[in-house]
């Protein structure tokens, strides 16, 4: 024979354990998004140095957040280069560390290929994986294929050890092809790129 009354069912799910949800990984992910800009700080920094509406400036962040994840650095700052076959670049601008705060940074460098006329950009510099502002004082080689329009964005991709420099710029001139280098940022301005 069966029993007349069964206690009630308890109807509550058991918690479910993930490894997101550990207070360590919960505390990394915190100290990560505390360590990173958010979409709108870029946006918004990015807006300072391009005018605000910046036409495309929201699609290129957006597209660079979605395939490198959120910076916890940037550079807003100028730039101007130019080349026929040997180019010269310099630029200034103030680095905005999550972290460490804000100081003015320099670069120079020199730009090898086939490149037609000069530029005089306006750039806005994503900077990943900077721990120590430090590390950035060194040189960072790039890779750069691009054809560049006049009030054209462009986005270029500079590493050096794990530290990742992704330079947005949008500028006036024409120059097409392909053009390698390098950029080495300093704490003082140069004249001599090399």
């Amino acid at each position: 024979s069966y029993p007349q009354s069964q206690p009630p069912a308890d109807t509550t799910p058991p918690p479910v354990t993930t490894p997101s949800a550990t207070p360590e990984s919960r505390a990394t992910q915190t100290s990560q998004a505390a360590d990173t800009f958010e979409r709108d700080d870029l946006l918004a920094a990015g807006e300072g140095v391009f005018g605000k509406g910046a036409e495309g400036l929201a699609g290129m962040i957006e597209r660079i957040l979605r395939e490198q994840g959120r910076p916890n650095a940037y550079i807003a700052g100028r730039e101007a280069s130019g080349a026929f076959v040997v180019g010269l670049r310099y630029g200034s601008g103030i680095m905005t560390h999550k972290v460490e705060g804000q100081m003015p940074v320099y670069w120079t460098g020199p730009s090898l290929g086939f490149d037609i006329g000069g530029d005089a950009n306006k750039v806005f510099v994503l900077v990943y994986n900077l721990y120590d502002t430090e590390e950035l004082f060194h040189r960072f080689p790039a890779a750069e294929g691009r054809l560049y329009f006049v009030g054209g964005f462009a986005a270029t991709y500079l590493r050096r050890g794990n530290v990742v420099l992704i330079p947005v710029r949008l500028g006036v001139g024409w120059r097409a092809g392909v053009n390698v280098g390098y950029m080495n940022f300093t704490h003082k301005a140069r004249w001599l790129p090399f």
